[in-house]
Order: structure tokens, then sequence, then C-alpha cells
């Protein structure tokens, strides 16, 4: 990964917000970074590409394809980042949407701040592929 973490707090006392706060910027970095990698998309049609995976939306959906290959410990992140989102919701998502991409944006927070890219790559590839897929159709 980018960068190597040193937590001077114990990550489990990381706020659920915090963690997603992090994980919002790992999640579009991955995008941006695949997109340009395989793509020869202009800046303004690389933005709208991006939007598909970085919305609440599709982070939503990110998150119902990856649900199912979770550990327990990957669990018990989500549902802490999903109970953590604001009353506030972002426009154009439902509220449980922006619950949904503020869960999956703690998980890849606290991935990362674990140190663990192997895992952050083994999920983000999972939903390239399948959101590609899809956007394919």
């Amino acid at each position: 990964m980018l960068f190597e973490t040193q937590n001077e707090i114990d990550i489990r006392e990381r706020s659920p917000l915090a963690l997603a706060f992090v994980g919002d910027g790992v999640y579009e970095l991955l995008v941006r970074a695949r997109e340009v990698e395989h793509t020869r998309l202009t800046p303004n049609k690389l933005h709208s590409m991006a939007v598909r995976f970085v919305s609440a939306k599709g982070q939503f959906t990110a998150l119902k394809l990856i649900e199912p290959m979770l550990t327990e410990e990957e669990q018990n992140i989500v549902r802490r980042g999903h109970n953590a989102s604001k009353a506030t919701v972002a426009k154009n998502a439902s509220p449980e949407e922006y619950r949904g991409s503020t869960a999956l944006e703690a998980l890849f927070g606290y991935l990362y701040l674990e140190g663990r890219n192997d895992r952050i790559l083994e999920l983000f590839d999972f939903i390239w592929n399948a959101q590609s897929e899809e956007n394919a159709k």
C-alpha cells in the first residue's frame, strides 16, 4: 500500500466514523488507480466512472457483494460502521445506502490501519470485477 501506519491508539478504540474517514480515501484511491491502469478515458469520463464505484449507492452495492466473504471480525466493523452513520444522508442515496457506504468505508479504513493490505486488495478485486461486469451490461 501507499503508506505504512503506526497506530498509537488501539484500533478497536477508534470511532467507526474515524475509520470511515480513512477508508473513504483508501477506497477512492483504489478506484482511481484501477481506472487509470485499465482504461484510456478522459478525465471527465474517469470521474463519471469513478462515481459509480465511490457513490453511496456504489459502495452499498459493493458491501452487499462482499458480505458473504467477511470474517466475524470484519462483520463487527461493518456493523459498527453501519450503526454509526450520521442522521444526514448524501443526496441521491437512501438512508440505508448511506449507512452501508459508511460501513464499507469503515471496513476499508480498519483494514488499512491494521496493515492488512492483502485483504484490502482481495476484497477490492472482487468488487471491481463484479461491478465492472455489471456496468458492462
